[in-house]
């Protein structure tokens, strides 16, 4: 299992934040690892919408299902991982500086398959691989909120 987390310091309100990350289908903008989203049934916002994002990192590319387990407009996004990758997984907005800044912080806890190398994988892979990729996911989430 791998437990990551990762987050930045934003120059927005969380409300403005929450508007470049409210809308799933939009964070392959700054998802480096993120290829395609496609949603599972007419819901595209709030807890029970469900997608697929296609996924790659180095050499492995897999669609992951995920269903949306909390929405809390301008605070929180929670994530359930229900395919080949399970885990959960939730974004925080934390107002900094009275308000006027954003900590956006990303937390994930994630058990990979047998294939991908199970716990040795999850280790490598979670510790220190994709928490050096969503780091950089990060900074193109800053980059996309401050340049607005």
């Amino acid at each position: 299992m791998a437990r990551i987390c990762v987050s930045v310091d934003i120059d927005a309100t969380p409300e403005r934040v929450w508007q470049v990350v409210e809308p799933v289908e939009r964070h392959v903008d700054w998802m480096h690892d993120a290829v395609a989203i496609r949603f599972i049934g007419e819901q595209t916002r709030g807890v029970g919408t469900e997608f697929l994002c296609d996924t790659k990192v180095g050499p492995f590319k897999l669609v992951d299902r995920m269903e949306l387990t909390e929405w809390e407009p301008g605070s929180a996004m929670g994530v359930r991982h229900t395919g080949m990758v399970k885990g959960e997984g939730r974004f925080t907005l934390t107002p900094i500086d009275l308000d006027r800044r954003t900590r956006f912080t990303w937390e994930e806890t994630l058990v990979f398959p047998w294939w991908m190398g199970g716990p040795v994988g999850a280790f490598i892979g979670g510790k220190v691989v994709l928490a050096a990729i969503w780091r950089r996911n990060l900074r193109g989430l800053r980059t996309l909120v401050e340049a607005a």
